[in-house]
């Protein structure tokens, strides 16, 4: 029989178990101001990553200590809900999975968002659902079974499609920022310069400050990231892959069959076919498309 995770259903849109309805209807409702700096992405997209980049430019390069927590100083706008973003001091540090038509939207507010491509995006969502016992009751589940909902969209804040299609067609706004995990993993000096520059003021103060820019670099690292990771995320037991897993790009191909390669192919060249979306990973889909044709 194939399994499947269990999620919360709020009118259809679906979220992890847990989440409470009420956080996610408040959210919605949220009002965004001015001074609020967003970090919207996809799951599994870079989010935690850019979130502490954008602390560290903050802090002077300080990283979070092992006892604090990135929630805490940077919540989860659906988890926690709008009531209690409203209660943050100034300027507000928010996080959101959601596509951009049910983003809270001010003209003068600042939105980063982070892509991935959609191979590793599928395996590390697997990993991070199987891993989340409590949220998806999916620990025994197999990238068979993760990917049939993933390809279809039928898992916890939808397409992964329609959520990049929302949120490119956004991008070149003054207040947006588009990037991408792939970019942040060749070249990340050069993805904190840019991040300081469109935020500006102490931001853009530290990323051209060399010795502050050394220290986000260098505690922005996977390496250092994969330290203290209760900063990053509630306990997972033993047996399951850490929050901060590998963060490569190409994992991928130890996980797809060349028919999950080439239904994924299908399913972004129907949605970027056209766009300047479809230029965003030449070598990616390259290899994917060799891989669904061997």
């Amino acid at each position: 029989m194939s399994r499947s995770p269990r999620y919360t259903s709020h009118d259809g849109f679906l979220m992890p178990m847990g989440f409470p309805v009420e956080g996610f209807v408040s959210a919605l409702s949220y009002e965004a101001g001015p001074e609020d700096l967003f970090v919207a992405t996809y799951p599994k997209c870079g989010t935690t990553w850019m979130q502490h980049i954008v602390w560290l430019l903050a802090n002077g390069g300080r990283p979070l200590s092992g006892n604090e927590r990135l929630t805490d100083k940077f919540p989860h706008l659906e988890e926690v809900g709008g009531e209690f973003v409203t209660r943050l001091d100034e300027p507000r540090l928010i996080k959101t999975h959601l596509p951009f038509a049910l983003t809270p939207f001010h003209p003068a507010a600042r939105y980063i968002y982070v892509a991935r491509n959609p191979f590793d995006c599928a395996v590390s969502f697997f990993h991070h659902t199987r891993g989340f016992v409590k949220h998806y009751d999916f620990a025994d589940g197999t990238f068979d079974e993760f990917f049939e909902r993933f390809v279809t969209g039928r898992v916890d804040w939808g397409s992964y499609f329609d959520h990049l299609v929302s949120w490119g067609q956004r991008a070149g706004q003054p207040n947006v920022l588009f990037t991408t995990f792939e970019a942040m993993r060749s070249d990340a000096r050069s993805v904190v310069l840019e991040v300081g520059r469109f935020l500006g003021g102490r931001y853009a103060e530290a990323a051209t400050d060399p010795v502050v820019l050394d220290e986000v670099l260098e505690h922005s690292s996977f390496a250092r990231m994969r330290r203290d990771q209760q900063r990053w995320s509630s306990p997972r037991s033993e047996d399951m892959p850490p929050f901060v897993r590998k963060g490569q790009v190409g994992d991928w191909e130890s996980h797809f069959s060349p028919e999950q390669a080439r239904r994924l192919v299908a399913e972004f060249d129907r949605h970027t076919t056209g766009k300047w979306l479809a230029e965003l990973w030449p070598e990616v889909m390259a290899r994917a498309r060799a891989v669904a044709t061997a």
